[in-house]
């Protein structure tokens, strides 16, 4: 029996290996959600420079990407060792410490890492071995970018999605998700939503209520499952976003004029959809 014949037929070992290579690549989007916004913010000083004709600034010898550098402590600058980067493994034998300087490790990397690793093994326990399986991976372990990013940062990159925006579109002429009428509606109401509510907010109070890269992503959510699924991606996000506001002000001293980004709230409704929709819809008359 060939390890797909394996997969396909044996659901418990085909949620185990997602679940596996999800660890692995969670490693990866921690490396992602602490670079892509400093490449980001490198990129716009060169182009704000060049803009108003200022001399460019001295190249680094190593340019940051994704690939390079190596990994290294942020308080000692020793280069991780390989057998340190073992997603989770690696952070509980060191006990959440740096092996040389023995400076705390935050623990943001075991947890996306272990977010990666559930979130891939319910889409195979979701979907099993389908044509719906790899798309579902993408966009889980995009969600969970995007909304490290966003709690970092309180920044939605366009490198990220827009491409799920692009991806959902073209998923709809296989009908993975959605039909393309859906999904086409369902990217356009998405956008125009929050961005008429953004508007309505700021002529009313004259402040900006959220960012251009929440409009994208329930955007890109829209154009996975349909003008149909927004009502409920919107309602969850907004509920959970509400309940978790009221907690920090309430037990954290949050202020009222303090941002909480919402991309994470949306990208949270969006994963639940992806998983349970088809039950959501069938219980709730949205």
């Amino acid at each position: 029996m060939s390890l797909t014949e394996a997969l396909r037929a044996q659901p418990a070992l085909l949620i185990a290996v997602c679940a596996l290579f999800g660890l692995a690549i969670g490693s990866f989007l921690n490396v992602l959600a602490l670079r892509l916004p400093r490449m980001m913010q490198a990129a716009w000083k060169r182009e704000s420079r060049h803009f108003l004709g200022l001399p460019a600034e001295e190249a680094p010898t190593v340019p940051l990407t994704l690939w390079s550098p190596p990994s290294t402590c942020p308080a000692c600058g020793a280069r991780i060792r390989p057998w340190h980067n073992v997603p989770l493994l690696g952070w509980l034998v060191l006990r959440g410490r740096c092996a040389d300087c023995r400076a705390p490790i935050s623990p943001q990397y075991p947890l996306v890492e272990l977010a990666a690793g559930v979130a891939a093994a319910v889409c195979a326990w979701r979907f099993g071995w389908s044509a719906a399986l790899a798309p579902a991976l993408i966009l889980s372990f995009a969600l969970i970018a995007l909304t490290v990013i966003d709690l970092r940062e309180q920044l939605l990159p366009d490198s990220l999605t827009l491409p799920l925006l692009w991806l959902g579109l073209l998923l709809s002429c296989l009908g993975l998700f959605a039909t393309p009428r859906a999904s086409i509606l369902g990217a356009a109401l998405g956008y125009l939503a929050l961005w008429s509510v953004y508007h309505l907010f700021k002529l009313v109070t004259g402040k900006e209520g959220m960012g251009y890269g929440d409009f994208k992503l329930l955007a890109a959510l829209g154009a996975w499952f349909g003008a149909g699924s927004l009502v409920l991606i919107v309602l969850l996000s907004s509920v959970v976003g509400a309940l978790v506001g009221l907690s920090l002000m309430a037990f954290a001293g949050h202020r009222r004029d303090q941002p909480i980004p919402f991309g994470p709230y949306l990208a949270g409704a969006g994963w639940i959809v992806l998983i349970w929709g088809a039950v959501l819809h069938r219980m709730l008359p949205l």
